[in-house]
This record gives C-alpha cells, sequence and structure tokens, in this order.
C-alpha cells in the first residue's frame, strides 16, 4: 500500500513500467525483466477505494515493524489489513480473513474497530462456516 503522493518517487526507483492507466489511472511497475501485466506490482492506495465496489476506502498508511532474519521490515496491522479484505469482499479475501481468523489475530479489539458494514461481513463469514 503506498500514498498516490508518492508514486512519482517510487516510479524514478523502478525501470520497468508497464503502462495500465485504466487501472486507477496509474502504470504499474514491473519486476526486473518482466513484460507481462499479471506479472506486475499492483499498487494499492491509502485512503483510497480501489474499485466502486469496496465498501470503506482502505486505511491510512501505519506500517508496523518487525525483524525478521535481524531485518526490520514494514508490515501491515493486521487490523487493517482485515479491514481491507473485508472491504474488497473478493472470494480469496474471504478466505484470507476466514484464515486470520482461524489462527486468532481476528481478535474482539480487532472486531471492535470496524465499520458496522465490515463487522456485518464478517459475522456472515463465521456464520458461513
Amino acid at each position: 500500500m503506498v500514498n498516490r503522493a508518492d508514486v512519482k518517487r517510487i516510479r524514478c526507483r523502478s525501470a520497468a513500467w508497464l503502462p495500465v492507466s485504466a487501472l486507477n489511472g496509474v502504470d504499474m511497475p514491473l519486476p526486473e525483466g518482466e513484460t507481462k501485466a499479471r506479472n506486475a506490482v499492483r499498487l494499492v492506495f491509502s485512503g483510497e477505494r480501489m474499485k466502486e465496489t469496496q465498501a470503506v476506502p482502505n486505511p491510512p498508511l501505519a506500517p508496523e515493524f518487525i525483524g525478521i532474519h535481524g531485518v526490520e521490515v514494514a508490515v501491515i496491522p493486521v487490523a487493517d489489513l482485515v479491514r481491507m479484505k473485508l472491504s474488497n469482499n473478493r472470494d480469496i479475501d474471504q478466505v484470507h480473513v476466514r484464515d486470520l481468523d482461524e489462527v486468532g489475530l481476528v481478535t474482539a479489539e480487532v472486531e471492535g474497530a470496524l465499520p458496522a458494514v465490515l463487522r456485518e461481513r464478517l459475522a456472515e463469514l463465521r456464520e458461513a462456516e
């Protein structure tokens, strides 16, 4: 997830970009040596809806930093990830939310911070199991 204002700076750091202006009006960076859209990096914008069908905008960019093999990396907080997944509500997003819930990451605190429409979706997912 990135801030839209940072796209120019991101673009300067990546040599290959695939022009896909139909997707949120932004071209997508390609990993070195790639040429196909399916291999492009899809940018998700903080504070925006990616599609009209998305229930709520993506959360503000607020990464948590954790150490992995001695390297500090930025990760999205679980609460923000659950919010994004429930908001998009695609089949794959529902699978991800079920997995997060099954391992106990969708806590009462995470659930309580969700907007009402997303709490309803979470309840529906839990009932469908």
